[in-house]
């Protein structure tokens, strides 16, 4: 096997469990001082920004598990250069507290390290995230 099935792999389980809602089965993913981060402007969404640390990543995935079911993801790329991971992928998700079903597409940009998640970035439509999660 090499490095990069063993990192395909990480991510594509990692993205399993998220499906799943399997908040322990993801965090196995992530290595001890991983990060995360939704980028965007935090004053214009509350959601944005980012967190470091294995027990602050689990605490955001988490909150995003609460308010977001994964309904359908359909990868588009799925790139792998060393170290570095950028996928792009068309998801279906289900803001929760008001039932609300939309279609967007977002990147993650991955950095592994050790064999587990040490960095993860995703870009997403937060204007989308603001109209759907404003009260």
């Amino acid at each position: 096997m090499t490095d990069r099935e063993a990192i395909h792999r990480l991510i594509t389980e990692a993205y399993a469990a998220r499906n799943k809602d399997d908040i322990d089965e993801l965090m196995k993913a992530f290595g001890p001082g991983a990060s995360f981060e939704l980028v965007g402007d935090k004053e214009a969404l509350h959601l944005t920004g980012a967190v470091e640390g294995h027990a602050n990543v689990r605490q955001a995935l988490s909150d995003f598990i609460t308010a977001f079911q994964f309904v359908d993801r359909k990868v588009t790329s799925f790139l792998i250069d060393g170290d570095r991971v950028a996928v792009h992928s068309t998801i279906t998700v289900r803001f929760i507290p008001k039932d609300i079903t939309v279609t967007t597409e977002v990147v993650d940009l991955f950095r592994i390290e050790n064999g587990k998640i040490a960095e993860l970035v995703e870009f997403g439509d937060t204007a989308l995230l603001r109209q759907i999660t404003s009260p």
